[in-house]
């Protein structure tokens, strides 16, 4: 199974790497929309924190 595992994360690691290599615009707005997501997201869990606070 670790074997698996160690073979998925170099497929994707290799995915990743051809993305960026082969299309970088592509890979910068896919990155952009993973950080605005994530901001998004603390923003959301910060915002529910303050209404419990209160």
């Amino acid at each position: 199974m670790a074997q698996a595992r160690k073979i998925a994360l170099y497929i994707v690691v290799v995915f990743v790497l051809y993305t960026i290599i082969t299309s970088p615009a592509k890979a910068a707005d896919l990155v952009q929309i993973g950080f605005e997501g994530i901001s998004s997201a603390a923003k959301s869990v910060g915002e529910f924190m303050t209404e419990l606070v209160n």
